[in-house]
């Protein structure tokens, strides 16, 4: 198995021994302390060559322009610290295929905390209003040993999958669900506190 080339750049010298330690922890990932902006320092280091770019530096813009200069170079996977939310949106257009930001982090993970039932894993889908919410079935959850046909989810939710014995599943409407199921479930909004109740 070849293990994947990722490029990640930091460009804070206060960083900089940060960044030794990072090459050290991972010696299949190059890790620049330069401006990512650079083409000839990019072209040096064989970005062509990557399988990813991660810009992480604490400019928006520093990472942005960084990644669609190594998306221009051909590297397939282009990941960026986006914190002005006014590019966040506008990243996505641009062609930077992953944004992070820690304020959007930091509250879904308040938020799986407030939601009721077993929410293990939750993220607001960048291109509408749509929430993914992964939830954990228990023996005394309303949805546990019930066929997804028998099951009266509001008409804004589905499930999109199951995950069995680390196993991803498709569920259509003969499949049973049953006590330790991981549920997938895309749902709008206003169907949140419905779909947590199949869940308690």
């Amino acid at each position: 198995m070849i293990s994947p080339k990722i490029s990640t750049l930091n460009l804070s010298k206060k960083l900089k021994d940060r960044a030794f330690d990072l090459a050290d922890e991972l010696p299949d990932t190059l890790v620049i302390n330069g401006d990512g902006r650079n083409v000839e320092l990019l072209d040096e280091e064989n970005i062509k060559d990557m399988d990813a770019f991660i810009s992480v530096t604490g400019n928006s813009e520093t990472n942005i322009m960084s990644c669609l200069v190594a998306k221009s170079k051909g590297v397939k996977k282009t990941i960026a610290l986006v914190e002005n939310m006014d590019y966040y949106k506008l990243s996505h257009s641009i062609g930077v295929d992953t944004l992070i930001n820690k304020k959007l982090l930091a509250a879904n993970s308040i938020f799986r905390y407030i939601r009721r039932g077993e929410v293990v894993a939750m993220t607001k889908l960048s291109n509408m209003e749509a929430e993914l919410l992964e939830f954990v079935v228990k023996p005394t959850s309303k949805i546990c040993n019930q066929y997804i046909k028998e099951i009266a989810f509001p008409l804004s939710a589905i499930i999109g999958g199951v995950i069995r014995d680390e196993e991803g599943l498709i569920a259509l409407g003969d499949f049973k669900i049953v006590s330790g199921d991981r549920i997938v479930v895309c749902c709008l909004p206003q169907s949140i506190k419905k779909v947590e109740s199949y869940f308690y």
